[in-house]
């Protein structure tokens, strides 16, 4: 079940829960949420895998680089990746939910790090992924139609 969230537009990572199609495309969910720290989960499904039945790593990336999104947009200032890596270390298959928990390591004016660590149902690392994010002078979206939220 999926975290519910009310939006605040001091804190952008609730904006970003009411506006991220990709993020319900793949099934994602957020598990825990709160400034510079998020918890996302994904099912991983039939279409997720690859030609050798593991997991796709682009798929595994998106699933950290969300978490990482949420983690970073802690404030009223929209915040991008700059870059990131990432590093795999297991293979999930179909039938799987992987969970990345990101966390922010260090954040200095328009700059930051953050750390997501993706684990499968049983806890084992299937990934390590470090992200660099950028606050832009951006302004965030209007609240969905109907939504009730401020615009």
């Amino acid at each position: 079940m999926a975290l519910q969230t009310t939006r605040d537009d001091t804190w952008l990572a609730t904006v970003m829960a009411e506006t991220d199609r990709a993020k319900e495309a793949f099934g994602i969910e957020i598990a825990e949420l709160e400034r510079g720290r998020a918890v996302l989960t994904m099912p991983v499904t039939d279409r997720m895998v690859n030609g050798f039945g593991i997991t796709h790593g682009g798929l595994v990336f998106t699933l950290a680089d969300t978490a990482f999104a949420y983690a970073c947009n802690e404030d009223a200032t929209v915040t991008v990746a700059s870059g990131a890596d990432i590093t795999f270390a297991k293979a999930t298959h179909a039938g799987q939910t992987l969970t990345a928990t990101a966390e922010r390591r260090w954040r200095s004016g328009r700059n930051g790090l953050y750390d997501v660590t993706i684990v499968d149902e049983t806890g084992e690392t299937v990934a390590e992924f470090r992200g660099r994010s950028f606050s832009t002078n951006r302004t965030a979206p209007a609240a969905p139609e109907g939504a009730g939220g401020p615009a």
